[in-house]
């Protein structure tokens, strides 16, 4: 691995649910507070950081990306880890979008000028990491996630980060939090899918099971990555972050893994919500065709924390990392992950 520069009432009822200012539903209480240790905000116009790993899952290498304001220095307190994983259809750039006159688009800096220090990875066959025969799989994910937590330890003293997740990238998130409970903090899925109830992206994606069965690579081409932000309800992303996330992505080639939609289409569940052990959120878009808020409430209802959000962003579809409205997802997921400790009752 080398650098390159008290229980509670688990049903979600009706008094449980409240609406949050500017975010729409937000399901369990918010705890009262004693202060934690918790990332302090960086000034707006600091300098950011960044740097380039590399970890090993056996022979495959996997390739990571660190930003933070400032870099890192001897003797200094470590920041707050925060992890951002991909999804099944494009790499970690996802992450850390430049969308000339759009504003800001990238998660990382976002995250990093709130006081973290933010890692993502790109998966077995995506993006700058190894290519295998292997079809890239929701577990193989997980274990792309545990090889990379070891550079993070070495790099940063710390044992255990928070997570987030987006759409298959939850997925990834969510079975390593079964994996290694012990190394999760905080963990945020986002655009996730529990069994896939009534779905209808993946009733849709369904029709293509014998291929995701028979072959391990499928297409994707620009406007496969379009349609990501415009499947559900178009106009709820800007087309010019779309197409400069299609212009970084096509740098890897128009061919990406298949074991992720195997999984989603046919698997599922791939993650037990009994054995996630973790301060947990759920983050839906208003219009996420891939779940619906039944489907996402079974599994809400089931995680054995009784520290545990779900959030429902109001003029969102799928991709609440591309969406016009990405400052609410920014929103909710900070104020998770800054959340006090909870006093013991």
């Amino acid at each position: 691995m080398t650098q390159s520069n008290t229980p509670v009432d688990r049903q979600l009822g009706r008094r449980t649910l409240m609406k949050g200012a500017g975010l729409g539903l937000v399901a369990g209480g918010l705890s009262a507070t004693l202060p934690a240790p918790s990332a302090s905000a960086a000034a707006e116009g600091s300098d950011i950081w960044s740097s380039e790993y590399w970890a090993k899952k056996g022979d495959v290498p996997l390739w990571m990306f660190r930003k933070r304001v400032g870099a890192p220095k001897a003797g200094e307190p470590s920041k707050p880890v925060v992890f951002f994983v991909h999804g099944s259809s494009v790499t970690s750039r996802c992450y850390d979008l430049n969308v000339p006159g759009k504003g800001e688009y990238s998660a990382l800096n976002t995250f990093a000028r709130y006081g973290f220090d933010v890692w993502t990875m790109d998966h077995e066959n995506y993006g700058k990491s190894g290519r295998t025969s292997g079809n890239s799989d929701i577990k193989s994910g997980a274990e792309d996630l545990k090889a990379a937590v070891e550079v993070i330890a070495k790099e940063t003293g710390r044992q255990k980060y928070h997570f987030i997740g987006e759409s298959s990238g939850a997925l990834r998130a969510g079975m390593f939090a079964m994996m290694a409970p012990e190394r999760v903090d905080r963990l945020v899925l986002a655009a996730f899918t529990y069994k896939g109830t009534d779905s209808p992206t993946l009733t849709k994606r369904a029709e293509q099971l014998d291929y995701y069965r028979t072959h391990n690579m499928r297409k994707r081409d620009r406007d496969m990555i379009r349609s990501i932000a415009t499947r559900d309800k178009p106009g709820t992303s800007d087309q010019a972050a779309v197409e400069v996330l299609a212009d970084v992505e096509m740098q890897f080639g128009d061919q990406i893994p298949t074991g992720t939609y195997l999984d989603m289409t046919a698997n599922l569940p791939v993650v037990d919500p009994k054995k996630v052990m973790a301060p947990t959120l759920l983050i839906r878009g208003e219009y996420d065709g891939i779940a619906t808020v039944a489907d996402l409430q079974d599994f809400f209802n089931q995680l054995p924390s009784g520290d545990r959000q779900f959030v429902i962003l109001p003029g969102t579809a799928h991709s609440v990392v591309l969406a016009t409205n990405r400052q609410l997802f920014w929103h909710a997921t900070r104020a998770f992950l800054d959340m006090p400790t909870p006093i013991a009752t």
